[in-house]
């Protein structure tokens, strides 16, 4: 199994770095590991922690249409160059919790989609360089109020409310391009979404190019990538999950907003 980098929280609300072992101990590393942090000989117990989103972006940058199938089924065609969007890192949560309906909406969908964490400072990057720029990857959904994207014309409202970005549970290094990205509702078997992350119109390394030509990527920031074929409505009471081989499981409920 990869190894997986966690951020947690222990039970005097310290937060720290660390790996995430087999028997579920975490080893605490003495920095955020993409600003090399190193293993220490300090260990967290079970049940002594708590898992949060895994990094702490000071943004999040996501793209839209991204899937041709997607694209489609939103009634439109392929973007010709990447379709870039800001999402704020307050709507980040992590994994098991819960996504607030907002009042504002009636028409709140899932997006499940791939995220890449960013490493190193990166401006104006060429593909090639912008490989080396991603450190690692996660899970994200991509929680869309629909109905107001719709009437708002642009996206900040509906993108950017508390709770609208699961993110995690963990970080691995290393990922197949063939990995597939699933997503389930609630105990139903069959997947509302199911693509694999090579079908993507504009590769990871494209897509980190085209966003340093604009803006400066910084360490742990987040890209989300796009989402495939099949988003669809939340309901309160649903838990929604975003699964993707090599990674693992999103796992979220939405209740009504607090």
């Amino acid at each position: 199994m990869a190894q997986r980098y966690v951020r947690v929280q222990n039970a005097d609300g310290i937060i720290y770095y660390g790996l995430l072992q087999l028997d579920l101990n975490v080893q605490l590393l003495d920095a955020p590991p993409w600003l090399e942090g190193q293993p220490t000989n300090l260990k967290l117990a079970p049940d002594s922690y708590q898992i949060l989103a895994p990094c702490s972006p000071s943004k999040i940058i996501a793209v839209g249409k991204n899937y041709a199938d997607h694209a489609a089924e939103m009634g439109t065609s392929v973007p010709k160059e990447p379709l870039i969007f800001l999402k704020p890192p307050t709507c980040v949560i992590p994994s098991e919790a819960e996504i607030e309906y907002p009042a504002a909406s009636q028409r709140v969908d899932y997006e499940g989609e791939l995220a890449l964490i960013i490493g190193k400072l990166a401006t104006k990057c060429t593909p090639q360089t912008a490989q080396t720029k991603i450190w690692g990857y996660t899970i994200a959904n991509d929680v869309t109020a629909r109905d107001l994207q719709k009437s708002d014309g642009q996206w900040t409202r509906a993108k950017g409310f508390d709770t609208f970005c699961p993110l995690g549970p963990w970080i691995v290094r290393e990922l197949s391009p063939g990995a597939r990205l699933q997503t389930f509702l609630n105990d139903d078997p069959t997947p509302v979404q199911s693509a694999c992350i090579d079908q993507m119109v504009f590769s990871p390394e494209t897509i980190v190019a085209y966003i340093t030509q604009v803006m400066t990527l910084l360490p742990g920031d987040i890209i989300l990538t796009g989402t495939p074929l099949g988003v669809g409505p939340l309901h309160f009471g649903d838990r929604v999950r975003v699964e993707i081989e090599g990674i693992g499981r999103l796992e979220n409920t939405v209740t009504a907003s607090k």
